[in-house]
């Protein structure tokens, strides 16, 4: 008689013993979405209420943007006085411009801020002068091999001002003389962050970051705003295992006053992810982190696997995003960045073009949904040890053996715990499974939570 492989022998299902274990919940992230009708549109109009905030590193615009946050989430504001010294860095003065245009001598304004936000050079220093043409043109940025649009460009630590137009503006000024106006002022006063901590049933930390110093760009950064935050608020009442930090920080210097603040307890991070230009179509993208090959970075590798298999997968590089201060060597925290389209590659990046027509709401929820994705293999992944190592269990006698008549996926399923039984050996997280035998990591959980409340698996002890 022909001998039958564990795989396709039929087994006689009866009831699973109930050892009165509590079920693992399995994928909180993706759960917390279900249900939510238009999730896409919610997002957009979110982006639309953030996009003509006039936001920079300080000042009303933050403030602004972080009470907006607020409605959604219990958003609590850190703040650091400037002056301080923050490593290498100096915590700079509030800035706040209440008017800035040019104007010709009929008095006809050329730019104006108040039309678009991108007009005004970032942190300029207050100015009124009458100059020739040639004199305003040296104060002026525009972008040739794009005529039509407006750079966006900033002097954060500079004493310098400046404006931006379109190419096809200045080309287009006659001789004269021009009035050049920004009524700024820098002040000392504060830098102010968000935060929201969902709690976890460990201590075990995960840092969400997303940057809200950049004004009318609708894929950098409106979309990481509105997707973080909605994740956030559709979180709230589930249980995770590890505890998820929210953090709305300006670019850079926002980074590096959180790190000098939070020095003490940086041991308790084991994934964080740098989050921005989520809307647009490309992508995505994924930049590991300084160490390459951190839990973050596989669950990221999988959750593009499974959801974008067209998905870019960068090596970790010095320059970018928040990630970059993260991973500097005197932290060197497990620390990765999530993109659509890579910054500085889509032809819209840092220009009017980036605004709320490039931004899609279809791809705004493809984005939320890898987040969350990526989120439920890091929050699921555990490091099971098999109590029945010599020799497969008998699965059927659990009711744990699907039958295969009429169950398009009990193959699957089958086979997912044969998987988690032979490589439960204490040296294979469940991650480190769904590398291997290349099946989708839920179903692995699945598999092994279904084992485990079986008396077949026990977590390694950490």
């Amino acid at each position: 008689m022909q001998q039958r492989t564990t795989t396709d022998r039929k087994q006689e299902a009866s009831p699973a013993p109930s050892t009165g274990r509590p079920v693992r919940q399995l994928a909180p992230f993706t759960a917390a979405l279900s249900g939510s009708d238009g999730l896409g549109l919610q997002l957009h109009s979110f982006c639309e209420t953030l996009y003509p905030i006039q936001r920079s590193l300080t000042g009303p615009g933050v403030d602004a943007t972080l009470t907006h946050l607020a409605t959604r989430i219990p958003l609590k504001r850190m703040s650091i006085a400037s002056g301080t010294p923050v490593f290498d860095w100096t915590v700079p003065d509030v800035w706040q411009c209440d008017e800035a245009f040019i104007e010709n001598e009929r008095g006809e304004r050329i730019v104006d801020a108040s039309r678009h936000g991108l007009h005004l050079v970032g942190y300029s220093r207050p100015v009124d002068r009458w100059m020739p043409r040639d004199d305003l043109l040296r104060h002026v940025h525009t972008l040739p091999d794009q005529p039509g649009l407006i750079p966006y460009r900033t002097t954060y630590y500079a004493d310098s001002w400046g404006f931006c137009m379109t190419n096809e503006t200045a080309a287009a000024l006659p001789e004269g003389r021009y009035r050049a106006v920004v009524r700024s002022r820098l002040e000392p006063g504060e830098l102010v962050w968000g935060e929201y901590v969902h709690e976890g049933t460990t201590d075990h930390e995960v840092l969400l970051t997303t940057h809200i110093c950049h004004p009318w760009l609708a894929n950098d950064n409106c979309s990481g705003l509105a997707v973080l935050t909605t994740l956030a608020a559709l979180l709230r009442g589930r249980k995770t295992r590890l505890t998820y930090r929210f953090l709305f920080a300006p670019g850079t210097i926002g980074a590096l006053c959180w790190l000098s603040r939070n020095e003490h307890r940086l041991d308790r991070i084991v994934a964080g992810l740098s989050l921005s230009c989520l809307g647009d179509a490309g992508g995505p993208t994924y930049k590991r982190s300084r160490r390459g090959n951190t839990t973050v970075d596989r669950a990221a590798v999988l959750a593009l696997s499974e959801n974008f298999p067209e998905a870019t997968i960068e090596d970790f590089s010095p320059y970018g995003y928040d990630e970059r201060q993260y991973c500097s060597p005197g932290f060197d925290l497990p620390f990765g960045s999530l993109q659509r389209s890579r910054w500085g590659k889509f032809p819209e990046y840092h220009t009017s073009a980036d605004d709320l027509d490039f931004i899609k709401p279809a791809e705004l929820e493809r984005s939320l949904r890898l987040l969350a994705s990526t989120l439920d293999i890091i929050d699921g992944d555990w490091t099971p040890i098999s109590l029945c190592q010599k020799g497969e269990p008998q699965l059927g006698r659990r009711g744990l053996y699907a039958a295969t008549g009429g169950d398009p996926s009990a193959a699957e399923r089958n086979m997912a715990m044969l998987w988690v039984l032979n490589l439960a050996d204490g040296r294979h997280s469940l991650v480190a499974m769904a590398e291997r035998s290349r099946l989708p990591f839920q179903r692995l959980a699945e598999a092994a939570d279904l084992l485990s409340n079986a008396d077949l698996l026990t977590p390694r002890p950490d």
